[in-house]
């Protein structure tokens, strides 16, 4: 059943795809004087693409050519006079080679307060081992990074066939949306590049991820505070930190996870299968309503883990007891290969303990 459903689902946005083609107008980032040589800064022709495209009282399609395109931080805003935009790529979109230029600007590429976006194909290089082998280094003067792809304040986007690869920090971000689809995603980083999660969701409901291949240097897929009704089905991860609800609790007040599914997912070697995890100090935080299930782990250390003690360089929290409530987590199906003697731990916390 479950297959069907994800079948019907790719039909369903096959048709979208081509209906909206055939009515929308096209907008070529080459007329607007993108280069398709990886070395000329292409940002300006491709704003000025999603200005049109933004500005169309009509469906508007955004298309980049097979080609490297080298393009600097790139915010795309809305509202728009339209609520279907489609921008497909067909190459490459590149970072530029020196990290300091993104290092300290967050975002990448920003989708921001859009509505009835979709994001088809093509590859976005976030560049990121400079800034890596910085941070390797322990220098106190390494910018933080950049996120690749965020989503910002927006409503039904859906990201189908995307591939990231090397990003400075996050591959992806949802953060504050409604209804976002992400679909055959693929992220690729080597699994000594720091803080690299693959998709974080925070402030979201009814994001849905699914039949996508993650692997990077952290989190596969984290889950942050006032994430609720997530979908998470046939991911496979590895190599990464696993699938994470949090870190939670890190502020006294916070918004809370609930109703999230993970389905059908493949752990390879990864450091953790399976993670929920908060800071060991007070908050008003919780987790109820989550469904682990039908998941593989080949040779995973930490397959099944709650960690309520999470207390980074034992700073700002020691002695202290987690206030994030969890309850109602169930494990069904869950099989496979540890890498450690220790296959499941739940070190819950003291004062508020995990419950059924």
């Amino acid at each position: 059943m479950a297959n069907h459903l994800l079948l019907a689902m790719m039909i369903i946005v096959a048709i979208f795809l081509k209906e909206a083609e055939a009515a929308a107008a096209s907008y070529n980032v080459k007329k607007f004087g993108a280069k398709a040589d990886g070395k000329t800064d292409s940002s300006k022709s491709f704003m000025s693409a999603w200005s049109a495209a933004c500005g169309s009282a009509k469906p508007a399609n955004i298309y980049v050519p097979k080609g490297r395109y080298m393009v600097g931080g790139l915010r795309f805003r809305g509202p728009c006079r339209n609520r279907a935009i489609t921008v497909r790529i067909d190459g490459t979109l590149v970072a530029p080679s020196n990290y300091r230029i993104l290092g300290s600007a967050n975002y990448w590429l920003l989708f921001s307060r859009v509505e009835g976006v979709m994001i088809q194909g093509g590859t976005i290089d976030g560049q990121g081992a400079g800034l890596w082998a910085c941070k390797s280094s322990n220098s106190k003067k390494c910018p933080e990074g950049a996120t690749s792809l965020a989503i910002f304040n927006s409503n039904k986007v859906v990201v189908n066939g995307l591939t990231s690869i090397n990003s400075q920090m996050f591959h992806m971000v949802v953060n504050g949306c409604n209804n976002v689809r992400m679909l055959g995603v693929t992220v690729v980083a080597p699994e000594n590049s720091p803080n690299t999660d693959g998709i974080h969701v925070q402030s979201s409901t009814g994001v849905t991820i699914l039949n996508s291949k993650l692997g990077t240097g952290d989190d596969c897929v984290s889950i942050g505070p006032g994430s609720t009704n997530l979908w998470v089905e046939n991911v496979s991860c590895g190599p990464g930190h696993g699938i994470s609800i949090g870190s939670l609790g890190k502020d006294l007040k916070e918004a809370g996870v609930q109703n999230v599914t993970v389905k059908r997912a493949t752990f390879k070697g990864t450091q953790n299968g399976l993670r929920i995890k908060s800071w060991a100090r007070p908050s008003s935080g919780f987790v109820n309503g989550v469904l682990f299930e039908n998941a593989i782990m080949n040779n995973v250390q930490n397959p099944i883990v709650i960690d309520q003690n999470y207390c980074p360089d034992r700073i700002n929290c020691p002695h202290q007891h987690s206030g994030v409530k969890i309850s109602n987590v169930k494990y069904q199906d869950i099989h496979g290969t540890s890498a450690t003697k220790v296959a499941v731990k739940f070190d819950c916390s003291k004062e508020y303990p995990c419950r059924e």
